[in-house]
């Protein structure tokens, strides 16, 4: 089962190695140093939201506005949580806990192509391969980022800070091309961390209000779509 998950777990490690080496680079170009991005990753293992982090440090943010900005962005783990969860309920909490804090929207996506394993002998242990291996790629690629970071030129550094949108967009293009309303959503929320900017707000917490208030927008323009 374990040989199993790593090999279904290969290619998120594919796919967030590379990922993680530039959130490592623009951590350290953001002023944080190698122990602390890498414990972020230990710690935190989201990547949108240290994205989001990073960015925010950049910009000088305080913890609270970084703590809660993240918060926000990072709801969607209570849900996946409780759906992963419900599969795997006949399992002690010393194995749910780990587990849920190692869910990410990858990992999530491929454990949910596999449900007859919560029922397998030792099936938990296919799921946790497939979230080990994601975590240590991540940690690792992070760690490997920020040595880079010190030793790449700052004008490359800095060409690298493109990521962070293109990510951003990434997430976002899946669910326009689902429902307009969403892009919608997405311009209005821009437009009120312009205007909260405009007023002199912080950026921290024009960021944290435009992702709120945009959020909840979409109790209004998505109201009666189904799940």
């Amino acid at each position: 089962m374990i040989q199993k998950g790593f090999a279904k777990g290969f290619p998120i490690m594919v796919g967030y190695i590379p990922i993680a080496i530039t959130y490592g680079v623009l951590a350290k170009q953001a002023g944080m140093s190698l122990t602390e991005l890498t414990l972020m990753s230990v710690f935190v293992f989201a990547g949108a939201s240290q994205f989001m982090a990073a960015n925010m440090i950049a910009v000088g943010a305080g913890a609270l506005e970084i703590i809660v900005a993240t918060f926000v962005l990072n709801f969607r783990h209570f849900v996946m949580s409780f759906s992963f969860m419900n599969r795997l309920r006949g399992l002690e909490l010393k194995w749910k806990l780990p587990m849920s804090m190692g869910l990410t929207d990858e990992t999530f996506a491929v454990t949910a192509m596999y449900p007859k394993k919560a029922s397998m002998k030792h099936g938990v242990y296919f799921y946790g391969a497939i979230i080990l291996t994601a975590y240590l790629s991540w940690v690792i690629g992070s760690f490997l980022g920020g040595i880079i970071g010190e030793i790449i030129p700052e004008r490359l550094s800095q060409s690298m800070g493109i990521a962070l949108y293109a990510m951003f967009i990434g997430l976002l293009m899946p669910s326009v091309k689902k429902n307009k309303q969403v892009a919608l959503i997405a311009v209005l929320a821009m437009l009120i961390n312009a205007i909260c900017v405009q007023l002199g707000m912080s950026t921290g917490w024009a960021i944290v209000l435009g992702t709120l208030l945009g959020g909840l927008s979409g109790i209004y323009f998505l109201k009666g779509e189904q799940a």
